[in-house]
């Protein structure tokens, strides 16, 4: 660490598993500790220093609260309210939720990381925790899922209806989402009822986990830990992305993904075996040189094959 490095700058390193992650450890809760929290504390005091005009707000968001909970549960719900959805009533929701749910409480802060490393805009903690909509959308979205999972259901559904028309993502209640997730920016981006996201996935904006018509049950995407989805990815069906595989920015997913491996295109094709062992973390999802590639020896090939029935049927001809 250098001179002018703060302490939080470089992340809370846990442990490797081979994959270079930089993750909260919750246990560090336990002994009442949390370098998370001190960290956007130290922010916003800093921030509030050099711009003063945003002294209150710096203070309503973050200074005025004891602990992330009660921060973020301030923050989105002043987001998300509306005429007949007070903010009184949604922080009471989130308090609810946030303040006993230790698995919650684990994943705002393991998400909070995700963005502050993996998102080159996130330029701090207190920016993801005061602006960043992929973010509100996600801790939203897993109170509604604790609501839900309570039987909640019509309570879960509101917070859905609200978290879609101010943020521009729809995430059904009852999907499954793991944690150390990165929604980067979060436009557009659709996931339904049933699908599955494994932990430390990284989702760009327009991504759609459907499913492919009106039957019911298990029926949307399964995604593994550590994948990549590009922006604009359409995935369709209960199928599987594997483990550390990426979706290249517009494809369209219709078959099952093998695990650490790159596939692009309408309908997605196999490209090539990954050599990261989560893509997610690298953030590397431009595919367009290997899908072109791709095409162009597709094509080369069927030229050739072209030319040799060309040949064996002249050749034919002549006997």
């Amino acid at each position: 660490m250098n001179g002018d490095e703060l302490p939080f700058e470089r992340g809370f390193e846990v442990n490797d598993r081979e994959t270079h992650k930089s993750e909260f450890d919750p246990n560090l809760l336990d002994s009442g500790s949390d370098p998370i929290w001190d960290a956007i504390r130290e922010e916003a005091k800093l921030e509030a220093e050099k711009e003063p005009i945003l002294s209150s707000f710096l203070y309503a968001g973050i200074l005025a609260h004891d602990c992330l909970e009660q921060a973020l549960g301030f923050v989105l719900a002043n987001r998300l309210q509306n005429p007949t959805l007070l903010a009184t009533q949604l922080l009471d929701i989130f308090y609810g939720v946030m303040m006993h749910d230790e698995s919650i409480q684990s994943s705002i802060r393991h998400d909070i990381q995700a963005f502050k490393d993996r998102d080159p805009s996130c330029l701090s903690y207190s920016s993801a925790i005061l602006h960043l909509k992929g973010y509100h959308a996600l801790q939203a979205y897993r109170v509604a899922h604790k609501l839900w999972n309570q039987g909640r259901k019509l309570l879960a559904l509101a917070l859905q209806s609200r978290i879609s028309e101010v943020f521009g993502i729809d995430i059904h209640p009852a999907a499954r989402i793991g944690e150390g997730i990165l929604l980067d920016h979060g436009t557009g981006v659709v996931i339904g009822e049933t699908a599955v996201i494994g932990n430390y996935v990284s989702i760009l904006h327009g991504v759609t986990l459907g499913g492919t018509g009106k039957e019911t049950g298990d029926r949307h995407p399964k995604i593994g830990e550590g994948a990549l989805l590009g922006a604009c990815v359409t995935i369709l069906g209960n199928i599987s992305i594997g483990a550390g595989a990426m979706v290249a920015a517009g494809s369209l997913v219709l078959k099952d993904v093998p695990s650490h491996s790159v596939v692009a295109g309408n309908p997605a094709k196999l490209i090539r075996v990954l050599e990261e062992q989560d893509p997610s973390l690298a953030m590397k999802h431009d595919a367009t040189k290997d899908f072109f590639q791709h095409v162009a020896d597709g094509y080369r090939g069927a030229q050739s094959n072209a030319a040799s029935v060309s040949a064996g049927d002249t050749k034919k001809g002549h006997t």
